[in-house]
């Protein structure tokens, strides 16, 4: 069987077969952010469910209502809110008559402690949210689709956004933005939570699959290995965060300088982004302590009792 990561080659607008009975189209939106452009996932043959739409695009409505092509569709499924993925839901909802399901709007599924940093006024960075996205129906984690051939299981995967839900179906999960193959997750405060990132990677490693499909990029054909990289990335991160600290107090800003030399320089927002998840991940587990708040602009030091652990 000819590897499925090899031969992704998709051209946007185009329909593009991954297996009997799943497509994709790519919608025209590629970035650095995005890299190519989002996958809009079409499940089925004769019936069938939409995952991801897509941004708000008329030429990319077009190209999925070419690739549906008359047939039903039952359920249309959004991983997660922001501005690549969801808007076009509601436009291809009215077009097909299918209703939307996801884990609820932008605000769903926030920590506590990114709720309180909203609150004060944190915006996101990254991708952007969808602000105006209702689903139709609310998926809890575990919430089964029945759908012909085998059902799809909704996962709540919170992290990369507080609503990110996986979709499993058989042996393969679509893993939205929370893995993919191209590039390591974002996780953007208040959006992003690096707390749930590292909870919901957990959950996944517990999850068997062939392969995984996400929302940007060649499919993942070895799932388990490229969740254990992207754990240990992260936990890498952490000790270079750290490191960098044990020199004294330093802001987000500088801390990033250190830990991310290899980056381009229209990428040092959302690597800051990564930096301060890490941190506020480090303060809800005492490691380290900001001031004179927990927020973008603050000092941040290591905590005496992870001093003395160190020690």
């Amino acid at each position: 069987m000819k590897d499925a990561a090899a031969s992704f080659a998709p051209r946007a607008g185009v329909s593009f077969r991954l297996a009997p009975d799943l497509a994709l189209v790519l919608a025209p939106n590629p970035s650095p952010m995005t890299y190519l452009g989002t996958n809009s996932y079409i499940l089925g043959k004769d019936k069938l469910a939409i995952i991801d739409p897509g941004p708000d695009n008329s030429d990319h409505l077009a190209a999925l209502l070419a690739a549906i092509a008359g047939r039903p569709v039952s359920h249309i499924l959004v991983t997660h809110t922001h501005l690549d993925h969801s808007p076009l839901a509601r436009p291809l909802s009215d077009a097909v008559g299918a209703p939307v399901y996801a884990f609820g709007n932008s605000r769903a599924g926030r920590s506590e402690i990114m709720s309180q940093l909203a609150a004060e006024g944190l915006t996101g960075g990254g991708e952007g949210i969808d602000p105006t996205f209702e689903p139709d129906a609310i998926l809890r984690n575990g919430d089964m689709i029945d759908f012909p051939q085998k059902p799809i299981t909704a996962l709540h995967t919170p992290g990369h956004m507080g609503n990110h839900l996986c979709f499993c179906w058989g042996d393969v999960i679509f893993t939205g933005d929370h893995i993919m193959g191209w590039s390591t997750s974002l996780v953007s405060p208040p959006d992003g939570d690096l707390t749930d990132f590292m909870r919901s990677c957990d959950r996944l490693q517990d999850m068997p699959a062939r392969i995984y499909y996400p929302g940007h990029g060649a499919p993942v054909t070895y799932p388990k290995a490229r969740l254990a990289w992207l754990i240990a990335h992260r936990r890498n991160r952490e000790a270079q965060i750290i490191k960098a600290l044990a020199d004294g107090s330093a802001t987000v800003s500088a801390l990033t300088k250190v830990v991310y030399t290899d980056v381009a320089q229209g990428l040092l927002p959302a690597a800051e982004r990564n930096v301060f998840a890490h941190l506020i991940d480090f303060a809800g587990r005492g490691i380290v302590v900001a001031r004179p708040a927990l927020g973008v602009a603050a000092e941040f030091t290591i905590s005496d009792t992870a001093a003395d652990d160190q020690t």
